[in-house]
């Protein structure tokens, strides 16, 4: 730091140097002392010794810097106690406390009024970084704009009162009169609006826009407060995005998608007869009215009080406990389980219908083998017909000829 102090006291050196030589003024100018300080009123820099270009205008302000420079005091009280560099302090005892701290700015009575050690701060407002201590590279604008804040670090504060009660918290930013009002020790913390985020103390990496927070919440967006009435995004509608999953909304306002894992869920069975409910269901047409729908397009599905009467696990509820919607992916998994049912007995059926044909088959070859051999039966048996009339014809024709013979002389 003392390298680039002597390269920018260098360059003011030389810039001064380059200057056409001016008459002196009358009368001369009050307060002015070699190495470019300035000072004007009771004790101002009263304990310089080798510090330069520095401005100290007010009762005391600036009195214990030896060697600091570059630092403004502009006010009763500023710097009083400051032996760093390239602090700027307007308003009565603003930094009044500094002691090593460097590059801060303090806007306003008692800004950064207790800071001893704390870089790159900025404080503009009454009272603003109040207590700051140790903390550094914070921004403060607004009266009382982070307060109470000693170590915190990285922190941003703009509106009156905004994050008033961080103290050790990081990297916060809150925008809005009162925004981030009770936070303590939580960090990375964005509020935008008045009220923000007043109700979180000492969550991390929560999002409040238009919303007071709610205490215990971590890594949460919260947007917009109840009375809100309707919420339109663009760059959604038209634009695909493929092998993801639908979004959900509770009564609660919260988004989020469904899970399927079985590390979610408990007394998991199966459905059984649960999804005959179906059955009583009135499917129906409709058209949403005119300030819902000016365009009256054809719509199909189920009404919430009548899904209600059938089954009440199926139903989304508002605020009052009142039916509001259908919990229609719920009834496309009884959808499914219904099918699986009717599937199941259809194979069943197909497997009995197999095991028939099957029968019937078997039957049929057995009908078959017997008429064969009822065929093989009948020709044996026309064959011995055949064989007895041929023998039968041979007797008669031997009687014949024996009676022929006996009737002989």
């Amino acid at each position: 730091m003392r390298n680039r102090n002597t390269i920018i006291t260098t360059i003011l050196l030389a810039c001064f140097g380059l200057l056409p030589r001016a008459q002196a003024v009358v009368p001369p100018p009050d307060g002015g002392y070699p190495g470019g300080n300035t000072a004007e009123g009771q004790n101002a820099l009263l304990s310089l010794t080798t510090g330069g270009f520095n401005t100290a205008a007010g009762w005391s302000s600036l009195l214990n810097v030896t060697d600091g420079s570059f630092n403004t005091g502009v006010g009763a009280g500023t710097l009083v106690l400051n032996s760093g560099d390239k602090n700027t302090a307007t308003g009565a005892a603003a930094l009044l406390l500094n002691t090593t701290g460097g590059n801060n700015t303090a806007n306003g009575a008692i800004a950064l009024l207790n800071n001893t050690e704390g870089d790159a701060n900025t404080a503009t407002g009454e009272s603003a970084l109040f207590s700051n201590t140790t903390g550094s590279a914070n921004t403060a604008t607004g009266e009382s704009a982070l307060y109470v804040n000693t170590t915190g670090n990285f922190n941003t504060a703009t509106g009156t009162a905004a994050l008033f009660l961080n103290t050790t918290g990081n990297l916060n930013t809150a925008n809005g009169y009162r925004a981030l009002l009770n936070n303590t020790g939580g960090a990375g913390n964005t509020a935008l609006g008045y009220f923000a985020g007043q109700f979180l103390t000492n969550g991390d990496d929560n999002i409040c826009i238009g919303n007071d927070g709610i205490p215990g919440d971590v890594g949460t967006i919260r947007i917009g407060r109840d009375f809100i009435g309707a919420t339109y995004i663009t760059g959604i509608f038209g634009q695909t995005s493929s092998g993801g999953t639908g979004v959900f909304i509770n009564s609660a306002g919260k988004l989020g998608t469904t899970t399927s894992s079985r590390l979610f869920k408990d007394d998991i069975k199966p459905m059984n007869k649960a999804s005959e409910a179906l059955l009583a269901l009135k499917p129906v047409t409709f058209r949403y009215k005119k300030e819902i729908d000016p365009k009256g397009i054809s719509q199909f599905g189920l009404v919430a009080e009548d899904v209600d009467k059938v089954n009440p696990d199926l139903v989304l509820r508002d605020k009052e406990g009142k039916p509001y919607s259908v919990r229609y992916e719920q009834v496309n998994a009884m959808l499914l389980n219904e099918f699986l049912k009717e599937h199941r007995k259809n194979e069943e059926q197909e497997a009995r219908i197999g095991q028939l044909e099957s029968t019937v088959s078997k039957q049929e070859a057995t009908i078959a083998q017997q008429q064969e051999g009822m065929e093989a039966v009948t020709a044996r048996l026309n064959d011995q017909a055949t064989q007895i009339q041929k023998v039968s014809a041979q007797i008669k024709a031997s009687r014949a000829i024996e009676r022929i013979a006996l009737n002989q002389p």
